[in-house]
């Protein structure tokens, strides 16, 4: 059930590797941690978090490298190539990963749910609204939704373009419209390394917009910590798709 592939992608300059897990069901594109690789989630349990859903068909798991975020925290290159590289990295999703998933599910153009944590949850959101006519929803788990600090507080027009709470308020016409009929979870525990408040701000930018989303605030018991999203997904995929 599980398959892999790689290929060197042109818009990023190097190559990208994807993984799926799964036979049928509604695609789900989880995004890595900063450093991780297309299989980081299952090392790291969240597959096996998510199996009774893989099993029963209800969902199709693929997970890509995380290649701008392993750049950021590797500080490959100048601030302005990473900030260059989120940019690419999500025309790189919608114009590489999302055709490679449609041709896996052999042509079919079903509308993909976005997840990821950290930095992850940061790439699902900004792909749900910068694409929403190819993705249906988001689940930020932990979400670190604004990037400045690591890229030693600089900003450039890649970044503005690749950040969505710096896009989204300037955002209209068709494209919002389409995110309107959209939905993002952001989650956040508040134990230790979490952050809530990058969660609230967050939902404050997408409600101003008229965008759905929800905030859900887990207690102190929950750190910045693989647990917690082992324990958050199959929830949030539980609750967004139908059994």
């Amino acid at each position: 059930m599980k398959v892999t592939d790689r290929w060197y992608s042109e818009r990023l300059e190097q190559p990208i590797g994807l993984a799926r897990w799964g036979h049928y069901g509604t695609p789900v594109l989880v995004f890595p941690t900063a450093g991780g690789d297309a299989e980081e989630i299952e090392r790291n349990g969240v597959i096996g978090a998510c199996w009774p859903m893989i099993e029963a068909g209800r969902i199709k798991i693929y997970s890509c490298d995380s290649v701008a975020g392993r750049a950021m925290v590797e500080k490959a290159g100048s601030p302005e190539y990473r900030m260059w590289l989120f940019n690419q990295f999500h025309h790189c999703i919608r114009h590489e990963v999302v055709p490679a998933i449609r041709t896996d599910l052999g042509g079919a153009e079903t509308p993909i749910v976005t997840a990821g944590a950290s930095i992850g949850a940061f790439n699902a959101l900004a792909v749900l609204c910068r694409f929403p006519d190819v993705f249906r929803a988001a689940v930020g788990m932990s979400g670190t939704y604004r990037i400045q600090r690591f890229l030693d507080h600089r900003f450039s027009q890649d970044l503005f373009f690749a950040s969505p709470l710096d896009f989204l308020p300037g955002m209209d016409g068709e494209q919002l419209e389409v995110l309107r009929t959209r939905f993002a979870i952001l989650a956040s525990g508040q134990g230790a390394w979490e952050d809530v408040d990058s969660s609230w701000d967050a939902g404050a930018v997408l409600g101003s917009k008229g965008v759905p989303n929800r905030v859900d605030a887990w207690s102190e018991e929950w750190p910045h910590e693989w647990p917690t999203w082992r324990r958050m997904l199959p929830q949030y995929l539980d609750e967004l798709l139908p059994a």
